[in-house]
């Protein structure tokens, strides 16, 4: 199983269509879930891809646009119903939070598990620190405040070589400490460098999530060197002024972002109803870049084999 995976529920945009379905996506982190967005059908969709709910700890809203929003009211009361545990956290904008509560006191008031609310602004910040991973905001510009996310993994520890730590008689109590890259002392008062007891340790991933927002040519910096990087496609280049004047980008502007940023790839999505074949994002993408994946439901990308 993908220690580090992402799952494509919806990748369409506003306007309803039979080929896909709003926005949500969710992250895989070491068996921990993490949703981004939550539109309509997602919980169906969550279902389809043999995800678990009771792994799902966090749902990180990019801004309060219905085909990013709808969904979360049903799946959180389906959840409920489900007798769910623990603890849920939805992340998002102040009137968001009023928006859900007032909802949620309706349809769903007594809820099985614990939910919590944890309030953003649209601006760059961190807004989750897990031993394991961060998660941070990034401010985008769009018709309403509105931010991407960025996943990133912490170091992960040196790799053990068994032999070497059974040779110099490391004991048990010190393995964490060797894999964190201390230097081991012997009773003696001999030194056994690190290097000669572990191997390095695997590279970190991360992703970052761009939802719907304008061309920001400062938006590479921001973002800063990915494994994967979604960033909206909502129109191609023909139709860059409506992406322009809608808060929109192009494919070929999202592959400058993934350019500019030092990605290893580009994943497409949030496609505008007019196009009737995908296959047009991916070829205009890749004239400015050449590793591109054509989002689609039921997609799994798995970062560790990019």
């Amino acid at each position: 199983m993908a220690e580090f995976s992402i799952h494509t529920l919806g990748c369409g945009s506003a306007k309803p269509t039979l080929r896909h379905q709003p926005s949500s996506t969710v992250v895989d982190h070491r068996d921990t879930l993490y949703m981004v967005d939550c539109g309509e059908g997602a919980q169906r969709q969550f279902q389809a891809q043999r995800l678990k709910f009771s792994r799902l700890r966090h749902i990180f809203l990019t801004h309060l646009h219905g085909d990013h929003v709808l969904g979360l009211p049903g799946l959180l009361s389906s959840l409920s119903l489900g007798s769910q545990g623990g603890r849920i956290t939805v992340h998002t904008f102040a009137d968001g939070i009023d928006i859900l509560r007032h909802i949620l006191d309706y349809f769903a008031r007594e809820l099985s598990f614990e939910l919590e609310f944890h309030e953003i602004k649209p601006e760059d910040a961190l807004i989750l620190d897990t031993p394991s991973m961060t998660v941070r905001a990034v401010r985008l510009e769009h018709r309403v405040p509105c931010v991407g996310y960025v996943f990133e993994e912490k170091p992960k520890p040196r790799h053990i070589i068994r032999d070497m730590v059974d040779f110099h008689g490391v004991p048990y109590s010190m393995m964490n400490r060797i894999k964190l890259g201390e230097d081991f002392v012997k009773p003696d008062g001999t030194v056994v460098p690190n290097s000669r007891l572990t191997t390095d340790a695997d590279r970190s991933l991360s992703y970052a999530h761009m939802s719907d927002t304008i061309y920001m040519p400062t938006l590479a910096e921001k973002i800063g060197p990915v494994d994967l990087l979604f960033h909206e496609t909502t129109y191609l280049d023909c139709n860059e002024a409506e992406a322009k004047a809608r808060f929109h980008s192009t494919a070929r502007q999202a592959a400058t972002v993934a350019r500019d940023a030092g990605a290893r790839a580009l994943l497409t999505g949030h496609y505008s109803s007019r196009y009737k074949d995908d296959e047009g994002f991916r070829r205009e993408a890749e004239t400015i870049f050449p590793r591109v994946i054509l989002n689609r439901e039921g997609l799994v990308t798995d970062l560790t084999r990019l």
